[in-house]
Parts: C-alpha cells; structure tokens; sequence
C-alpha cells in the first residue's frame, strides 16, 4: 500500500543541523523502499552531525550541500529541484530553519530551495524543549501552517540535553505515514469515517473469556487510508497488540457491550461507518464470581 503512494514520486528530503539528523537516514531508506525518488538537502551545520557520503550511498538521485556548487555545469540546483520535487520532507527542521522559512530568509541552499518550490512541504521539528516552547518558535510554527505548512508535533521524552519534554524527532515511521497523506488524494476530506476493529472479549469469570483471534489489522489499515485521504477518523478497537496510530480518535474495549456503546455514541455524526470488527457470537449469560 505505502509502495503504491510513493512509487516514482520526487521527494526532497532537508535536513538541518540537529542530533536528530542521523534519524533521516532511517526515513530516507524507508521512504527509498517505497520506491519513492529521493533527493537529499543539507545543511552546513547537518553535515557536522553527519557526512553527506552517508547519504550518497542510499539514493541514486543527488545529495545536495551548497548554493554554488551544482551538478550540472551552468544549472542552479535549488531551482532545477524546485521543478522536480513532490514533496519536501524536512527532518530534522531546527528552530533556526523553522525561522528562515516562516519570514523567507534565503541565505543558503536549503532556505533558498524552500523559497523556490511550490510542492508541499512536511515539518518535522526537533530541538530542546525550552526552544520549541519558546512563544518565539510556537509564532514561526504557527506562520509556517498558516501559509499551508504541514507540521509534525515531535514526541516528549527524554532529549540529546538531558532534559524531558517535547522536542524529540518523531520516529521515521511516523513522519512516512504523513508523508503518504500529503502524496494520497484528499477524497474523503469533510467526512467523518467510523471504524471497528479487532475482537472482543466475552468473560466467563475473572481470569478466562471467549474470543477469536482477530488481530485488528484490517480496521486499522482502513482508518489509516481514511486519515490519510482527508478524513477525521474514529476507530473503535478490541484488544489488539497494535499501536494507535497519530491523528485518529481511537478507543479500546473489551467486550461486544462495550464496543456496542461506543459506537452508538459516535455513530450520530458520522457520516461513513465501517465495520470491520469480529464481534463474538456468544457470551456467557453470566459472569462466575471468584469469592
């Protein structure tokens, strides 16, 4: 499914000078097995954290360093990738290129780039906490989606400093899935899509129940395609191993009464339902008490 979206799709991927950076080589393989065309932008500062020959070896389409040294004699890089590119992914985006781009700063290849390519562009910041919750950044940010931007939240957690908070790049996955919106067509935009997945747990007494081994995966590949084309998504979940995914309303029960609750409360608005839940036939018509 993710092969499908990215095959032959022209991604530029910017990285700037963060620890995070090493974090784009896991997102330039994965998005390269999706046989997306990528193309690589660095920083000065990114190529302190790492060197650009890492980069070289994983994607046969360029990896560019500095507004004057071009690949083709008489070109200019950033306006030749400026015609090309699908999609501009960058990860890690540092509060200094978070501020070039929200007031058109263009004093290198990677800021100039930006200036220049009209495709959509996916910001991943990552930095110390106290720097992403400056109101200074928070204001860049908030300029940055208010001309279309998408941005990424990063994660909390611990941080490179030895502080805890926000400000950890979000793992590669989590920037492929947004990636695949932007590239999917936004058909289901405006509809409000509900999901059930999974199975349910029948309980016969404190410690045994009745249930099948549905694992969930189905209802949870079809809410990520509805977010990913514009939906908003609710997915009504049994017990399953699977993580929820970013961007959707997901609720977890147990037993088909449960589920039945859920979805009586969320289904008023929704104007798309899909059921893909293997409810239990059966439970028990009481529940043994252990004394």
């Amino acid at each position: 499914m993710n092969e499908s979206i990215l095959k032959d799709k022209h991604i530029v991927l910017g990285i700037s000078g963060g620890i995070a950076a090493y974090k784009a080589v896991e997102l330039l393989r994965r998005l390269s097995d999706g046989e997306g065309q990528v193309a690589v932008v660095m920083t000065r500062n990114a190529q302190r954290f790492i060197t650009p020959l890492t980069f070289q070896a994983l994607t046969p389409y360029g990896v560019y360093t500095d507004l004057f040294d071009s690949y083709s004699p008489g070109a200019m890089d950033h306006i030749q990738l400026a015609g090309w590119a699908d999609l501009i992914i960058l990860a890690p985006a540092t509060a200094n290129l978070i501020a070039k781009a929200a007031h058109g700063l263009a004093d290198d290849l990677l800021s100039t780039f930006l200036l220049a390519c009209p495709a959509p562009k996916l910001f991943c910041p990552a930095m110390n906490a106290r720097m992403y919750e400056n109101p200074v950044v928070q204001t860049n940010l908030n300029i940055l989606k208010k001309f279309g931007n998408r941005v990424l939240e990063p994660s909390s957690g611990p941080l490179a400093c030895g502080q805890t908070g926000p400000g950890r790049l979000p793992d590669p996955e989590v920037i492929l899935e947004e990636a695949l919106g932007l590239l999917s067509p936004q058909n289901l935009k405006g509809e409000e899509v509900l999901i059930t997945a999974g199975c349910t747990w029948e309980a016969i007494d404190p410690v045994r129940f009745i249930a099948n081994p549905s694992t969930g995966k189905m209802g949870f590949s079809l809410a990520r395609v509805a977010r990913r084309r514009g939906a908003q998504v609710t997915l009504i979940t049994g017990p399953t191993h699977l993580e929820s995914i970013p961007g959707i309303t997901t609720i977890r029960v147990t037993s088909a009464l449960d589920m039945e609750k859920e979805v009586l409360k969320f289904f008023p608005k929704a104007s798309i339902v899909i059921k893909a839940a293997a409810v239990s036939d059966y439970r028990p018509q009481e529940v043994t008490r252990i004394r």
